[in-house]
């Protein structure tokens, strides 16, 4: 299965998918959201992550990003590795009810896995499919924007704060950095011609 979903060329941008261990609903709390948005921010300003569209929903995230550099899944891991850090230094180190639960599904994640060590936030893998055309392109955004309006939180996809809807719809969003209004213009200013 695993086949399917990796990362083949760096330099193709990609929908993405990094998942919570067992679905923990996470970022319900705005501390934890606020982590990936940061960390997103810093990633276009500093890391060379060109972000098309984006969705934080409570215990995942979906992302189509691409790296100025060719090294995406390099961006992905950092991207990754940053997050989980900061959100467990928070869970340790501020008012959290739900700190002790948490804490022993992100350790029992670890037994799995020889890579982590002591917690394991992310889920490995992040279901990588590789955007191929303009039309996939708009099918995976449209999926980003649709996900909390088929989860009722909202009627609207542009309602959705947390989501690069509102970036489409009318320029606006807490994170400013998305580069796409007209795609296929954004793809030529990025030297990319991948929507033929």
């Amino acid at each position: 299965m695993k086949e399917g979903y990796i990362i083949r060329n760096q330099e193709r941008p990609h929908f993405l998918t990094c998942t919570v261990v067992e679905w923990i609903d996470i970022f319900t709390r705005p501390i934890y959201r606020d982590i990936v948005i940061e960390s997103l921010k810093f990633c276009i300003s500093k890391k060379g992550m060109i972000l098309y569209g984006y969705v934080i929903m409570s215990n995942h995230l979906h992302l189509i990003i691409q790296s100025k550099d060719g090294k995406l899944s390099d961006l992905l891991r950092d991207f990754k590795k940053f997050t989980a850090r900061e959100i467990l230094e928070k869970i340790q180190s501020t008012p959290e009810s739900r700190r002790k639960w948490m804490l022993e599904r992100f350790a029992l994640a670890t037994e799995t896995h020889s890579r982590n060590k002591n917690f394991q936030i992310w889920q490995y893998g992040n279901h990588a499919e590789e955007i191929f055309s303009l039309p996939f392109f708009r099918v995976k955004l449209n999926y980003i924007h649709q996900n909390p309006v088929k989860a009722g939180i909202v009627a609207e996809p542009y309602y959705y704060l947390h989501s690069s809807a509102s970036n489409y719809y009318n320029g606006t969003g807490i994170i400013q950095a998305v580069e796409v209004v007209d795609p296929p213009a954004a793809a030529l200013i990025n030297g990319f011609e991948f929507w033929k």
